[in-house]
């Protein structure tokens, strides 16, 4: 193939890595993922660099760290002199379109009355739909569904209130963000022209809301999910941030608080969330096939990642937050081009979402724009090397119920640790993921740990300074 690959681009919101059936979890039906996952590379160890939203999204667009960024926090702008990848693959001869959530400047609705502000960022159809309820005149979603003669809507599930019906599955978000983009799929269809599509799905955020259908195939099997990892007592060495937390997500009393849930609530968190996963992946499959009807699945990239994961309900925590866990930080990440990328391969090395951005204009045959922090895996996708990095770094800024500065956290994981750095709040935490993997005993104040501590400090020194923006590049001696 001598012209540019098209690039489907599939991104979840706030799903774990450990909820798909090629990463273990046999409980989930997800055939169409496990499908693309055998077509391509699935990474062991992709971590985002944000635990919240809009910095993640505007990292791995960007290919930058949300500190270098300056969107740090949700409910913040972006800047508008950042680059977008999507707006220099656009400026490298893309057509390029979005359905679904983008999030890179605030949509609270009393502040964003219609489409959120937009910066250059290269979308030449753009299908805006923050999120399913009807909050904006200017949600695509709202307008399909109108159109039909409906609108969004929940209904109570009995026995549990923190979980919801939502629309039939013919009518959810991710059925509507599926079908734009078979649209643009197939209007494709014969064409030279390469093109990159963002399938931008709200699910499986909360409001836990699947169609009934997806949740009925669980109700009878609550008994037999697995409840959340979460040891009585861990609370003692862990930081005020997860206690405040742990009576309520975003420190909200009335917000999925953990402390005070019955076992049942926590296995219908688990059934909703899963069940919005088995209706990701039936459309996952819907755009796959559109992609093979219409011969262009061997000139395409397909990418399925999310922006973050979702604590739900380990170390007695519901959602996100400054919580750096596994379950939080860690993201399903795999990315297919057949042909060029070996297939049924699985890279244990540690990746970074920034380091998509590079991938894709250097897939593309562009230029890597020069204020870039990420670090191209083409050699790790085209099976040249099996390294790419040592840490992982992610960061959160103001995720705490009064926002105003608190909450400012960062964290760096080698291959056999963890350590998160609350400024100003004297706490921190430290983990010896060898020993313990599922990060139940904080050693942060362990006398006997101090050598881990200090290594894990100068790796954290080392990721600030690296953090730091490259721009503008030096062009001459002095």
């Amino acid at each position: 193939m001598s012209r540019k690959p098209n690039i489907l681009w599939i991104c979840t919101d706030q799903q774990r890595f450990d909820t798909l059936g090629c990463y273990g979890n046999e409980a989930v039906r997800t055939p169409n993922i496990d499908r693309l996952a055998r077509q391509g590379v699935l990474f062991e160890q992709a971590y985002c660099q944000s635990t919240v939203c809009a910095p993640s999204r505007g990292s791995f667009l960007t290919g930058r760290y949300p500190r270098t960024v300056g969107l740090r926090k949700n409910g913040a702008n972006i800047p508008e002199t950042e680059v977008l990848v999507t707006k220099l693959l656009h400026d490298g001869g893309y057509t390029c379109g979005l359905a679904g959530k983008l999030h890179l400047s605030t949509c609270f609705p009393k502040h964003c009355h219609g489409t959120e502000r937009r910066i250059e960022d290269g979308y030449d159809q753009f299908h805006w739909s923050h999120h399913p309820a009807d909050d904006w005149p200017t949600n695509a979603y709202s307008q399909w569904l109108r159109s039909k003669g409906k609108a969004y809507s929940t209904r109570p599930v009995d026995g549990c209130e923190y979980v919801v019906y939502g629309p039939d599955a013919e009518d959810h978000q991710a059925a509507w963000c599926a079908e734009k983009a078979i649209e643009f799929i197939d209007a494709h269809e014969g064409k030279d022209q390469s093109w990159l599509f963002s399938v931008n799905i709200f699910a499986p955020h909360h409001p836990f809301d699947p169609p009934e259908a997806y949740l009925r195939k669980y109700l009878d099997k609550l008994d037999q999910l697995p409840a959340p990892r979460y040891e009585e007592g861990e609370l003692a060495s862990k930081t005020s941030y997860q206690r405040l937390d742990h009576e309520g997500a975003y420190g909200n009393p009335k917000l999925y608080p953990f402390a005070r849930m019955a076992p049942s609530d926590h296995a219908f968190l688990t059934a909703a969330y899963w069940a919005m996963v088995e209706l990701i992946d039936d459309q996952v499959g819907r755009m796959l096939d559109a992609l093979e009807r219409s011969g262009q699945l061997e000139d395409t990239i397909v990418i399925f990642m999310s922006d973050h994961g979702e604590l739900l309900g380990d170390h007695g925590v519901y959602l996100k937050g400054p919580h750096f866990y596994e379950p939080s930080v860690r993201v399903p990440l795999i990315v297919s081009w057949p042909g060029r990328f070996p297939a049924s391969t699985r890279a244990q090395t540690m990746v970074e979402l920034i380091d998509l951005a590079p991938t894709l204009l250097e897939a593309a045959g562009l230029p890597v724009y020069p204020g870039m922090q990420g670090k191209s895996m083409l050699d790790l996708l085209s099976g040249r090397t099996e390294e790419h990095r040592e840490d992982v770094y992610c960061e959160a800024y103001e995720t705490v119920k009064d926002f105003a500065g608190r909450g400012y956290s960062l964290m760096v994981r080698s291959s056999s640790a963890k350590i998160v750095l609350y400024d100003g709040a004297g706490e921190g935490e430290l983990y010896d993921l060898e020993n313990d993997p599922c990060e139940f005993v904080n050693l942060w104040h362990s006398p006997d740990r101090v050598a881990l501590k200090l290594g894990m400090l100068e790796r954290l020194c080392h990721r600030l300074a690296e953090t730091m923006d490259p721009l503008p590049p030096r062009i001459a001696p002095w």
